[in-house]
């Protein structure tokens, strides 16, 4: 393992998915899936998500839109709260969820703007 991309990578994941996020994600890690964790924060966190030619929030409403594309609601919710917290705002996530209505298909949309909504009234309440 290359030590500092993942050190790089674990501070990326950090703030794009704040530390509780992460935290439950490393202690939810099993000996069978640790491999895979070292991975993702190495090589996406720590390699992708630090390259110079996309914006943090960039690179959220094209995340968005890709996981609306594959149906994966779990990474869609950790995602939205990811762009949220790089400034995306929420008529942003709005648009790229409308977006993806067409390109994706309506129950990918669908899907995508009830747990995008989850989310975002979740964090409003923690706000207050």
């Amino acid at each position: 393992m290359n030590q500092d991309l993942y050190d790089q990578g674990i501070a990326m994941r950090r703030k794009v998915l704040g530390d509780a996020y992460v935290d439950a994600s490393l202690a939810a890690a099993t000996d069978f899936s640790r491999d895979l964790q070292e991975y993702v924060t190495q090589y996406c966190w720590g390699d992708i998500w630090n390259r110079p030619g996309l914006t943090l929030q960039e690179r959220s409403l094209v995340n968005l839109a890709m996981i609306t594309a594959l149906n994966r609601g779990h990474e869609l919710k950790a995602h939205v709260r990811g762009a949220i917290n790089n400034g995306v705002t929420v008529e942003q996530i709005k648009e790229v969820l409308m977006q993806t209505a067409f390109y994706c298909g309506g129950p990918a949309a669908l899907e995508a703007f009830r747990l995008a909504a989850e989310v975002i009234a979740q964090m409003d309440s923690e706000s207050k």
